[in-house]
């Protein structure tokens, strides 16, 4: 290798090489990390550890391969934290997390259940406003504005509404629970 070739690149040279290999450096980071929810952050860390470490790359070497060993560092720094942060919990927990689901399940169930009936129980003009709040493609306001209300009445509304809702959720709650239905 000659004394040309072992020089640093300049901040340019660096940048167009970079950039020119993101394509096959985020390929190689699906190899490694294949639908990872951290993948996206390992590769923004790589792409800075990249641009620290740039006076380490020789002008004349393969900084494709460069890049992918710093890649695949990151990677292992990355599952290495994982590693740390991740809880551990005992059999003993885990089969007692398992036993209260089990018996968790049914309760979702009757739970959805109440929501029905109460639902069922409001007035029309109550859940039009429930439905234009989370079933709707418009906004409270433009709901607001269509209904010749102001948008802090209908908030008001909605809280007392939602509040009367999970009110009367709990209560049919309170009647399974006491055998009731």
């Amino acid at each position: 290798m000659t004394d040309a070739a072992a020089r640093p690149l300049d901040d340019g040279e660096f940048v167009r090489l970079l950039t020119d290999s993101q394509v096959s450096l985020r390929s190689y980071l699906r190899v490694l990390m294949p639908g990872h929810p951290a993948a996206a952050d390992v590769f923004q860390q790589a792409n800075a550890k990249l641009w620290e470490r740039r006076t380490d790359f020789q002008a004349g070497t393969d900084f494709k391969a460069w890049a992918m060993t710093l890649l695949k560092y990151e990677v292992l720094t990355a599952r290495k934290r994982e590693a740390r942060e991740r809880l551990r919990f005992t059999d003993d927990l885990e089969a007692t997390v398992a036993d209260e689901l089990a018996t968790f399940e049914p309760r979702v169930d009757d739970r959805a259940e109440a929501l029905r009936a109460c639902l069922g129980a409001l007035p029309t003009e109550k859940r039009d406003l429930l439905a234009a709040r989370y079933g709707a493609d418009e906004t409270l306001a433009e709901y607001a504005e269509r209904a010749k209300r102001s948008l802090g009445g209908l908030r008001v509304t909605l809280h007392r509404v939602r509040a009367a809702l999970a009110e009367c959720v709990e209560r049919r709650l309170a009647g399974v629970a006491g055998g009731e239905r």
